[in-house]
């Protein structure tokens, strides 16, 4: 599906994630910057942010409503009921797809908000959408007719491996994809800090550590074969990475990393 078929697409809330989605569109050819229209709360920083890949910049979500096809909601999950109240009635009228990025809200939950005749498809994406690379979590209950679900398809398959959890499961699926990145940023920023402290320069230490984790993630990707596996296929007998590994098991480098999880799951 060209950028063309695709409409318009509105953005309510123009924070990080947002942009994120944008860009990887843009980077794709799945949108133009045309096709795309944000409101935010800050307009000054909303007329910055959009004019760097050429989208539109309005002051409201009903003007973004008027505007779009799709409309992505991706505000603060505790304002999208104060932000969508005024407009509810125009987007079920104009039978505009609803894609939600607030963690927390489902379909069931949408539908309370805006009545059971609205197209809403909820989704948790991570940022590394914006080259993408990323993922995209998609409730497996939606209301989308079947040409939004091929044009919500169109723009996030391009960008993101599109996953698509049970509402139950939502969270800890988020804890995976969308939290864990800080985790792996610790471990490739902990890389870096044992390279440099033996003698690599720090920008080629952390190319090392970027490299192998994208390619070990597309490893995976390619072969399915299991995590465990692929270890042991690094550890030779007496070898040196079994001796590391051996020191990770001793500081309970796996119970950590669930402990971490959670301590997410746990919250919600």
């Amino acid at each position: 599906m060209s950028a063309q078929a695709l409409g318009t697409v509105g953005f309510i809330g123009y924070g990080n994630m947002a942009q994120a989605i944008a860009k990887g569109a843009l980077k794709q050819g799945v949108l133009q910057g045309e096709d795309i229209v944000a409101c935010a709360h800050n307009f000054e920083k909303l007329e910055h942010n959009t004019s760097l890949i050429g989208a539109r910049a309005v002051r409201s979500a009903k003007e973004v409503c008027e505007a779009s096809d799709a409309i992505i909601i991706a505000v603060k999950p505790h304002q999208v009921a104060k932000v969508l109240d005024p407009v509810a009635d125009l987007i079920v009228k104009r039978g505009i797809a609803v894609i939600s990025v607030a963690a927390g809200w489902s379909l069931k939950r949408y539908q309370e908000l805006l009545g059971n005749w609205a197209h809403v498809q909820c989704i948790i994406p991570n940022t590394p959408i914006a080259v993408c690379q990323g993922v995209t979590l998609a409730e497996t209950a939606h209301s989308l007719t079947d040409s939004q679900l091929s044009m919500f398809n169109s723009l996030f398959e391009p960008i993101s491996l599109i996953e698509r959890v049970d509402a139950e499961h939502m969270n800890i699926a988020m804890c995976i994809s969308s939290c864990a990145p800080a985790f792996t940023a610790m471990y490739m920023e902990a890389l870096g800090d044992a390279g440099v402290k033996y003698g690599l320069q720090r920008d080629c230490a952390y190319r090392l550590a970027a490299k192998m984790i994208e390619g070990f993630g597309a490893l995976y990707m390619d072969t399915r074969t299991h995590p465990g596996q692929m270890k042991d296929a690094v550890c030779s007998p007496g070898g040196t990475t079994i001796r590391g590994v051996a020191e990770l098991e001793s500081r309970g480098f796996r119970g950590d990393v669930i402990s971490a999880v959670d301590a997410i799951e746990n919250i919600n």
